[in-house]
């Protein structure tokens, strides 16, 4: 059922926070004229998005009661088969994504008034913030290839300014380069994923590509035997792989830590990295035809929720165990894709987007209550100064494991049942070795998090105070900690509204969602499974037992037993014996250092980019002793603008266009002014002349 919902009124939810963004950007930041009041763009960039959520809301009652628009809005560019369209296709994945996305993005944005208020860059946080909301919303609102890529890449933009929001530290303009360039590489397979789709199908368009799919996996590429369809996936995964940190693109993601914490929920919670996971589901019908596709989907999320999980054991930063650890959750949708559970992935997606952005604004709270300290060595026994923060985190923290009758225990153990159903594709069963090995690993080092910051003896107040920080105002931040003789302090009232709101879906949306998403057709029309070829996610349905019973079963199932060992290794390790974690590592130091070291792929990749950046300096520092761009490149620039500058202004432009078609005029203005003789008979005989041949033309 289409024709229900007003296209000019779903416009609104991607164009308000694009306004706020504007206002704020422009007007806030000094841009133009003189900058207002920090409070304006706060108000502005939070009103745009209050907005967004309720057109979003609006976009989810309808497409809930069975409408689907896709409306085109104009056609930018035109020309033979190349149709660039700027349109909207929302159906109910992308009204569920809008929500997500709006309404993780509206509690960031409040959190951010406390978190940032002392903040010299306050209107350009707010602006760069909105501007990301809007770039997501483009994305996951598209209907064509090209508009999908201008959010992609905006999204891109949005993170390498976040990133590198306090971009005085050198630190955080590393990261937020590095966030770009392996962006850049992994979206440039993107592109040649989408160039063969429409060299195929002669559109960018889903729909018409959508439906000339069994064409294009009946063709291979030419000049080789690979199927078309194949190739075309494996490229676009690629470019899943890079947004959404996938091994071995995930290295950015850990250093995008160094921009403030609501940039962190922002990122790893409802934009940038559930961009790769929404477009694998969007485009599901072409995944569906790529068996190749899925089995490497199967093995990369197997890789990345596994070896991830592993890395965040070991971290000692707050922000950096959190990150490791979305970057093992993603993995775990990556599986649910190359299961071919489209929807349950997209079920991990929402639920991990409420308790994920819950723990990010946790360790926000946390860090400012410890005078911006990230080292979880150094806190301990918080429970007592932050009760709101140790309340919100317990549930985001149970979600995130997996414990039963949590919203993330119905995603997860939704996608460990697909796996456990799935046919003998190639990567199936070590796909279901590291999902089910990762239930252990996440228990663990979410309450080792819990347990160092929240329980145990006070660790802080060791840091010897520094006598110039007494009579320096430090900017908000950087690291200091909490001195001898303090204890942490409280947090702004409007920092806890957001924890508490965030925690109700945390632990509730997951039951709410589990029977429309498992058992109903909630995403049913908006993705496509051949269940012939794929009959996990039929199967998962046929077995629902309903949304108390599936926990309940889960208190007598293998998964229970490895939950409660890894939460049980952590109680052991941090509580009840805590010199035990340091003889284990001086026990395994490879291993321990390795882990540490998150396998020295980030070091390996910084190196990379510091040659280049060598190679690069040593090429122009050749160039200029060796005078080459003088002797070669300038002259033959010179030589080319003066042929440009002689034959195609002086004679072409000049001489021929504005010179000739003046002396033309001035030819014919001549000729026709002897005709002009004011004489009567004059223009008779004219008259005369031009019927005469009329008549002799059209009497022939």
């Amino acid at each position: 059922m289409t024709g229900q919902m007003n296209a000019y009124l779903l416009l609104a939810a991607p164009l308000a926070p694009l306004a706020g963004a504007m206002l704020a950007g422009l007007f806030g930041t000094g841009f133009i004229a003189l900058p207002f009041h920090p409070r304006l763009s706060r108000l502005f960039t939070i009103s745009g998005i209050g907005i967004s959520f309720l057109v979003s809301l609006y976009a989810l009652y309808h497409t809930a009661q069975g409408s689907v628009l896709s409306h085109t809005l104009y056609s930018w560019v035109s020309s033979g088969a190349f149709d660039a369209r700027i349109g909207f296709l929302v159906d109910r994945l992308t009204a569920l994504m809008m929500c997500a996305v709006t309404s993780v993005s509206l509690l960031v944005h409040i959190y951010s008034v406390g978190y940032m208020k002392d903040d010299p860059g306050n209107s350009r946080f707010f602006a760069c913030t909105a501007f990301f909301t809007f770039a997501m919303l483009m994305l996951v609102m598209a209907n064509n290839f090209l508009q999908l890529f201008f959010g992609w890449e905006a999204v891109g933009l949005a993170s390498y300014l976040l990133i590198g929001f306090w971009y005085e530290r050198s630190s955080a303009a590393t990261a937020g380069t590095r966030a770009f360039l392996i962006n850049r590489i992994s979206d440039a397979v993107f592109i040649v994923g989408i160039g063969l789709l429409f060299s195929a199908a002669g559109s960018f368009q889903f729909h018409d590509i959508f439906a000339l799919r069994h064409e294009i996996a009946a063709t291979t590429l030419p000049g080789t035997d690979w199927n078309l369809m194949t190739v075309s996936c494996l490229c676009l995964f690629v470019g899943a792989m890079g947004k959404s940190a996938q091994f071995p693109f995930h290295v950015w993601l850990p250093d995008s830590m160094e921009g403030p914490t609501p940039v962190s929920a922002l990122i790893h919670a409802a934009t940038m990295v559930t961009a790769g996971i929404f477009m694998v589901a969007r485009l599901s019908p072409l995944f569906e035809l790529s068996d190749t596709a899925l089995s490497c989907m199967l093995i990369t999320g197997g890789v990345t929720a596994l070896f991830m999980g592993l890395v965040a054991m070991v971290q000692n930063d707050i922000k950096q165990v959190i990150a490791y650890s979305t970057i093992s959750q993603l993995g775990y949708m990556t599986l649910a894709l190359g299961a071919s559970a489209y929807s349950v992935a997209i079920f991990h997606l929402v639920t991990h987007a409420f308790f994920k952005a819950l723990l990010f604004l946790v360790a926000g709270a946390v860090i400012v209550g410890m005078n911006h300290d990230q080292d979880i060595r150094n806190m301990g026994g918080l429970r007592k100064y932050m009760p709101m923060a140790w309340t919100t985190g317990l549930v985001a923290s149970l979600s995130l494991a997996g414990a039963p009758f949590f919203s993330g225990f119905y995603s997860k153990e939704s996608i460990i049942l697909a796996l456990r159903r799935m046919q003998d594709m190639p990567g199936s069963h070590f796909a279901l070795i590291a999902a089910s090995a990762g239930i252990f690993i996440t228990a663990f080092y979410t309450f080792r998090l819990f347990f160092l910051v929240f329980h145990g003896k006070p660790r802080f107040g060791k840091i010897p105070p520094d006598p110039k920080a007494e009579h320096e105002k430090t900017a908000p931040h950087e690291h200091l900690g909490i001195f001898p003789g303090e204890t942490p302090h409280g947090v702004p009232r409007i920092m806890t509204i957001p924890l508490a709101v965030l925690a109700i879906p945390s632990f509730l949306i997951g039951a709410v969602m589990v029977a429309p998403i498992v058992s109903g057709d909630l995403l049913g029309p908006a993705t496509f499974t051949d269940v012939a070829k794929h009959p996990a996610i039929l199967q998962l349905a046929a077995d629902f037992p309903g949304t108390i019973f599936m926990a309940l079963y889960e208190l007598v199932s293998p998964t229970f037993l490895l939950l409660i060992a890894g939460a049980g290794t952590a109680v052991w390790f941090y509580l009840v014996n805590p010199q035990l974690p340091e003889r284990l590592a001086n026990a395994v130091p490879v291993l321990y250092r390795l882990l540490l070291n998150q396998y020295y792929l980030i070091f390996v990749s910084g190196k990379l980019l510091a040659l280049g950046a060598r190679l690069s300096e040593k090429l122009r520092s050749l160039g200029e002793r060796t005078n080459f761009s003088e002797r070669v490149v300038t002259r033959f620039v010179l030589f080319l603008g003066n042929g440009l500058w002689k034959i195609g202004e002086i004679r072409f432009l000049d001489g021929l266009i504005t010179n000739g078609s003046a002396r033309l005029v001035s030819c014919f203005s001549g000729i026709i002014r002897h005709m002009q003789s004011g004489y009567l008979y004059h223009y008779a005989f004219v008259m005369i002349l031009s019927l005469l041949c009329f008549l002799l033309y059209f009497c022939r």
